[in-house]
């Protein structure tokens, strides 16, 4: 369980990074730090900055841009590329189509833009028929497509690190759990809140309700000089995440806590934009296999005294168990 943590840690990943690729990386004294600071980040909040991951800062930027420039197109634009079932539940939403908990949130987006290697619903493996691309603006395909694979490779990495945190091998999490992994990119805008902009008519002013993530690890890029993003403590109280340029937010979710059977907790979190500007930010979730049975790990469940604290979950069901109830249609 997350503890009453007043901050989140900040952790420099680039020992990490660098060590990667060698067999003996664990025996790294650079990568042990990582380990241990990614345990304790892991342990106490669920929640950490990720600096040094080797992303360039102008990529980071470009992303935040052309997601802004989607944005301000004019919505029937938009809703060529409108979210519904039969695009495997990919695509955009208007403000209010997303729903946390009955209750409509404050914001747009552009969900589920890719699924690298997945077959489901008479679909094939081809990326270019996962992805789900608008046509303006121009550079998005180019942009998006290197940013994901940059993301995946990063989110690989700080997944070996916590898998060497757990006191398994370096490849814990790969083959039947993760070596095939299903990723969603979702880019999201929220608004100023406002009566001019008609937001008096909606349920409440959030943008985005109290929730945790589906999956193993999220990397949330957001804008600068808006703080918005806010975790949730053991005692509930609700700590501001602010941005920190040129780093990652990143989020563990509820995979990455069964598979610990609890030993790190998937940790509530929510977005309210008090500013007076419009916030965009870019998720990028990593998650298992998309077929992949969760259950507790050997190693973990004797950690905790060798009793199973967590039920097993397959994670395709989770998400579409999710996304069938999260979406006005």
């Amino acid at each position: 369980m997350a503890t009453d943590f007043k901050s989140i840690p900040v952790i420099d990943v680039s020992p990490l990074l660098a060590k990667s690729d060698d067999a003996n990386m664990a025996e790294d004294a650079g990568v042990c730090e990582v380990v241990k600071q990614l345990d304790k980040a892991c342990r106490e909040a669920g929640f950490f900055y990720v600096k040094g991951h080797g992303i360039p800062d102008s990529l980071l930027k470009e992303v935040r841009e052309v997601t802004h420039k989607f944005f301000e197109l004019p919505l029937e634009e938009k809703l060529k590329i409108k979210l519904s079932a039969a695009t495997g539940y990919r695509g955009y939403q208007e403000v209010g189509d997303n729903i946390t908990k009955g209750v409509p949130d404050v914001h747009e987006a552009i969900d589920r833009i890719g699924a690298r290697n997945v077959r489901r619903h008479g679909e094939t493996n081809d990326r270019t028929k996962l992805m789900c691309r608008p046509s303006k603006p121009q550079n998005f395909k180019v942009v998006m497509e290197h940013y994901t694979d940059l993301c995946t490779e990063l989110s690989r990495k700080i997944i070996q690190g916590i898998s060497l945190a757990l006191g398994g091998s370096v490849n814990e999490l790969e083959g039947r759990i993760a070596g095939n992994p299903f990723w969603v990119m979702r880019l999201i805008g929220y608004p100023v809140i406002s009566r001019e902009n008609g937001h008096n008519k909606l349920e409440n002013d959030i943008g985005c309700g109290a929730h945790t993530d589906y999956g193993l690890l999220t990397l949330v890029n957001q804008d600068d000089g808006i703080t918005a993003l806010q975790v949730r403590n053991h005692s509930g109280e609700w700590i501001w995440a602010p941005p920190i340029p040129g780093t990652f937010v990143c989020n563990i979710g509820d995979m990455l806590k069964i598979l610990t059977n609890g030993i790190y907790e998937s940790t509530l979190h929510q977005v309210i934009n008090k500013s007076p500007k419009y916030r965009v930010c870019v998720a990028y979730f990593y998650e298992t296999n998309y077929d992949a049975t969760i259950e507790p790990l050997d190693i973990c469940v004797q950690k905790t005294g060798g009793i199973k604290k967590l039920g097993q979950a397959v994670y395709g069901e989770h998400l579409i168990g999710k996304v069938t109830t999260n979406f006005r249609y």
